[in-house]
């Protein structure tokens, strides 16, 4: 059985860093574009980066460009996503979700995204 399975995040204050991981089991990791999403209340869900085996680096949406980093073990299976310099407006729920996909990563932004797994979720929040 697939799944994802996010852990890392809690409460900090803006300006603060925060480290998110999401571990991957019951698929073959490297045949997939595995991307970090969030969601705060009352939004759309956001795409907000995504990494794959078949590009070099991850691609990042605007809003988090220069201050979030994804990286990826694929012995391991994990994705992590540094979080740092951050807003109240990063306050959210962040997932993980992974797509099969040879091509690459797919675009990031505000939409609806037929991935073929998702976590949980993880809530972070960003206090002023």
């Amino acid at each position: 059985e697939a799944r994802l399975v996010e852990s890392g995040g809690g409460l900090v204050q803006a300006g603060g860093s925060l480290r998110l991981s999401c571990a991957a089991s019951g698929f073959t990791f490297d045949d997939y574009a595995i991307g970090w999403f969030r969601q705060a209340p009352g939004k759309e869900r956001e795409g907000i980066s995504c990494i794959s085996s078949s590009e070099d680096g991850a691609h990042y949406a605007d809003s988090v460009k220069g201050r979030f980093t994804m990286s990826s073990n694929n012995v391991e299976s994990t994705v992590y996503l540094q979080m740092n310099s951050l807003k109240p407006e990063d306050t959210a729920v962040y997932y993980c979700a992974a797509v099969k996909s040879y091509y690459g990563c797919f675009e990031l932004g505000p939409g609806a995204y037929d991935m073929d797994y998702w976590g949980k979720g993880t809530q972070v929040t960003v206090s002023s």
